[in-house]
């Protein structure tokens, strides 16, 4: 008899609501769907948010199950629909979130887990101030009590985190223009929650979290190490950092961010650029220019600089991960994308699919404040 295998769990973490979280899962659905992979969508939550709902063209979704109480009806996500239809990979949205009463399972965590047992992969959502251990962190931070929080050995067994960041002008950019949330909740996040202090603080808060859950699997694979070479601890076990250098004019925010968390962490930090010819030479000259300028701007501060051959950049990019020891891997989501034609169709998506066993920190541009070029 052939034991089934347990699922894979990824979830794409922030800070807030508007980070991005949502639409750069529905991207790696879209990604899988592209490849021949079986994907549906067991639970999407739009809140109204264009951008991410057209995201979800063409992905099946699983119709959410009706659950009367107390004289009204709610719609929760089908577990049970989900695990007769058994596709490789499920789509759920809100991580955290507790069921109404009544449901079979008391937390949407404990429903994901139903679908990992029966070897369904996971893609899932949601916000650093869920966590347990942080709870009271965030009350401090916020003056808000999260009622809604999943026990830390749930991320712990996740398969692979990817933290979704963006600055917090940028974020609140997003809510006055009515990206997150409609102008009358937008107006009331603004009082509340939505407070830039706050929302520096949780940021942080996501930022030394991702920290940890690197440290975890970094102890965890030095066990590993360790057992296979008669105890002796795995050499060089410590943080580091890879940027990706390509001509966006978003690295060089990118390279800043990467370095700030270097400083933070003590991590050493590279800034790589894969290449066909192992050289810039062949590039359009705008490209090279930008290319050449990031690298040079990495250079003078201190961190690290390789052009890589290779034709296929995630593969050249995560063995570099690999060989190295990296254990953040930094991204920026470009604002304009044509220039990953240059890299091969879905770069990002790619990179975080082989990049499993590491963290992957996609990094969202700066947006201009309203008035501003």
């Amino acid at each position: 008899m052939v034991e089934q295998r347990t699922g894979k769990l990824r979830i794409f973490i922030g800070y807030a609501a508007g980070v991005g979280k949502t639409y750069h899962m529905l991207e790696e659905a879209q990604q899988l769907k592209a490849q021949g992979v079986d994907v549906v969508i067991g639970y999407f939550e739009p809140h109204g948010r264009k951008d991410t709902i057209a995201r979800t063209e063409g992905l099946e979704l699983v119709p959410r199950k009706i659950v009367d109480y107390r004289g009204s009806t709610f719609e929760e996500m089908d577990t049970d629909a989900i695990l007769a239809r058994h596709p490789a990979v499920c789509v759920v949205d809100e991580f955290p979130h507790t069921n109404v009463p009544g449901s079979e399972r008391l937390k949407r965590w404990e429903d994901v887990q139903a679908l990992l047992d029966a070897g369904i992969d996971v893609l899932t959502t949601m916000n650093i101030q869920h966590l347990e251990s942080l709870n009271d962190q965030v009350w401090q931070i916020t003056g808000i009590r999260v009622r809604e929080t999943i026990p830390d050995w749930v991320m712990e067994q996740a398969d692979q985190v990817v933290m979704i960041d963006v600055t917090p002008r940028a974020l609140l950019n997003r809510l006055e223009r009515g990206v997150v949330y409609g102008r009358e909740k937008a107006e009331r996040a603004l009082q509340n929650f939505f407070r830039e202090s706050t929302l520096v603080a949780l940021r942080e808060m996501a930022l030394r979290q991702t920290a940890h859950e690197v440290e975890h699997r970094s102890m965890a694979e030095g066990d590993a190490w360790a057992a296979d070479n008669g105890g002796s601890p795995r050499p060089d076990q410590q943080h580091r950092i890879l940027v990706l250098v390509t001509p966006d004019p978003e690295t060089a925010m990118l390279i800043r961010r990467a370095k700030r968390v270097g400083d933070f962490l003590d991590a050493e930090c590279f800034a790589v650029t894969v290449q066909p010819s192992g050289g810039l030479a062949g590039l359009p000259e705008c490209d090279r220019e930008s290319i050449e300028r990031h690298l040079n701007f990495a250079r003078n501060l201190h961190i690290e600089t390789r052009i890589l051959v290779g034709e296929d950049v995630p593969a050249g990019l995560v063995d570099f991960a690999r060989r190295n020891q990296i254990t953040q891997i930094f991204l920026a989501r470009p604002r304009d994308r044509d220039w990953r034609s240059l890299f091969g169709r879905d770069l990002i998506q790619r990179i975080v699919g082989l990049a499993r066993d590491r963290q992957v920190v996609i990094v969202s541009p700066r947006e201009p404040v309203a008035g501003m070029s």
